[in-house]
């Protein structure tokens, strides 16, 4: 006789949880997934630029940037940790999701590329506060923008080269693709953003 499915956690009980163990975790389908650990060099230089970037320009706005232990609630009772967003709601000091997210960023890795740019990407465009999705490629200067245009449609763009910017009206800035990969050294090896679909 099989075992009966496991109930699936809530969000509270999925949080509770979380805050005792060592490692980062998701909440997918009511159950907890651990993240993958020991990120390439290459994908933490680029968080960090970014954060750094998003932090300095939003500077005085209620808009501000947080990391992979931020969270974000896609589907009712998911909970997901983007490399990096930005959060524009009203900040809770004691809170672990974003109140009211508008700017997502996932760094590709080739453990996570498929499920980043396909699953991952279609959960982050329920989001009705979410208005830039970025995929951001760690071998080259390439940078996938989503973006939800005046009627609500998502808009994709592939923004490349080390010259290339991304105007973000939403935040009054625009992001240089020099600041993201700022001291990024470039491999001899595929890129992972070309292939994403529209």
């Amino acid at each position: 006789m099989s075992e009966p499915a496991p109930r699936p956690w809530s969000v509270q009980e999925f949080f509770s949880w979380q805050e005792q163990q060592p490692e980062r975790y998701e909440l997918v389908g009511g159950v907890p997934v651990r993240l993958m650990a020991g990120a390439r060099n290459v994908h933490d230089d680029i968080v960090v630029n970014l954060v750094a970037e998003f932090r300095t320009r939003l500077r005085g706005t209620p808009c501000r940037p947080f990391t992979g232990d931020g969270s974000v609630e896609t589907l009712p009772g998911q909970i997901r940790r983007p490399d990096l967003g930005v959060d524009c709601g009203p900040r809770d000091p004691n809170g672990l999701s974003a109140a009211e997210p508008r700017l997502v960023v996932e760094v590709l890795s080739p453990s996570t590329r498929d499920f980043d740019a396909f699953d991952k990407l279609e959960e982050y465009k329920t989001l009705p506060s979410l208005a830039v999705i970025l995929l951001v490629e760690p071998n080259a200067p390439e940078i996938a923008l989503w973006h939800r245009d005046a009627d609500g449609v998502w808009q994709r763009r592939l923004v490349t080269g080390l010259d290339g910017t991304i105007d973000l009206p939403e935040f009054g800035m625009t992001l240089a693709l020099a600041e993201v990969y700022d001291g990024v050294a470039f491999p001899a090896r595929p890129r992972l953003v070309s292939g994403t679909g529209d």
